[in-house]
């Protein structure tokens, strides 16, 4: 007899994610959880007490709060690098994207921004450019990949052979220089 594992809360959260990204955002009902996790939908509520709403917004800052690794070297490298993981984040998880961009979520993405905004002082930005770099950069990650995902599951246009990498780095550099 298997032994099935402890429920956590980030046990709740991966099993939310994979049903997510299988089914889709409109599926996911504590009840299915709770089956996808094998205890009833209640047991849920002992590590979120506040229900769904609380669900999703983990959910929101699991997928979206990825902050700018510390470190050295050239800002514009460390910005591209990391804006590739955090696309590369974003469309593992692209069911999530609905609530990123339209949910309240103040303290998701604070980590995230600030993150950016150091990286943007230590490359001489003024600090009033800071916070209008750090919202140019997140906006276009996001709008970039609610678009690419919107085309992917459409289908591209006849003919056209897409390479998403491609124009997603292409448009990054563009952000990037015009940071600068």
């Amino acid at each position: 007899m298997s032994q099935r594992a402890p429920l956590t809360r980030e046990r709740i959260i991966e099993t939310a994610l994979h049903l997510i990204d299988g089914q889709g955002l409109g599926r996911l009902t504590m009840r299915r959880l709770g089956d996808s996790l094998q205890v009833e939908a209640m047991a849920i509520y002992h590590h979120l007490p506040h229900g769904k709403e609380q669900l999703l917004e983990q959910l929101i800052a699991h997928v979206a709060a990825l902050p700018v690794p510390p470190g050295e070297g050239d800002p514009r490298e460390r910005l591209r690098s990391w804006a590739r993981a955090y696309r590369d984040r974003l469309l593992e998880h692209v069911g999530v994207m609905p609530l990123i961009v339209t949910r309240r979520n103040p303290g998701a993405l604070v980590t995230t921004t600030v993150s950016i905004r150091e990286v943007l002082r230590a490359a001489g930005l003024p600090e009033s450019e800071e916070a209008v770099g750090a919202h140019v950069l997140l906006g276009y990650l996001l709008g970039t990949v609610a678009l690419e995902a919107r085309e992917r599951a459409a289908g591209t246009a006849v003919g056209e052979d897409v390479d998403w990498d491609a124009r997603f780095l292409a448009g990054l550099d563009r952000v990037l220089a015009g940071i600068a």
